[in-house]
């Protein structure tokens, strides 16, 4: 998967969604959004067995950075980190802000993407 950064937990969904949480915020992030999308997709009247769970998390040093550079790379913010169950397995990932910056075509904006990813992947490194 190469738009995306993920690993296998060896803890439970909450266990995994909680440490994650705890390693975004150790790293000077905020979790502006958590949507878990089985609520949202049950709370609509449809049957969703499989926890899915969306962090919008910022840096607003960090994007204030790159939207001072480019305003437009504001459609790719905040950046997206999940916890997802799939079988009996637990995952965690974030999409990978260098993937999504390379389609600007802007290079000056490649340095922050590379530095938030890396923080991002080490928070996910973290609580699996």
């Amino acid at each position: 998967m190469n738009y995306a950064y993920e690993e296998k937990s060896s803890h439970s969904y909450q266990d995994t969604l909680d440490k994650l949480k705890q390693a975004i915020a150790d790293n000077s992030f905020g979790v502006l959004y958590e949507v878990n999308l089985k609520d949202k997709i049950e709370g609509k009247g449809f049957e969703f067995d499989k926890n899915f769970t969306v962090l919008d998390v910022c840096n607003p040093k960090l994007a204030k950075e790159v939207l001072d550079e480019q305003i437009e790379v504001g459609y790719f913010l905040p950046c997206k980190v999940v916890v997802y169950e799939k079988g009996e397995d637990v995952y965690a990932g974030v999409l990978k802000p260098t993937v999504l910056i390379d389609m600007v075509g802007n290079d000056s904006l490649h340095e922050a993407a590379a530095k938030v990813e890396d923080i991002l992947t080490k928070a996910v490194k973290a609580a699996v």
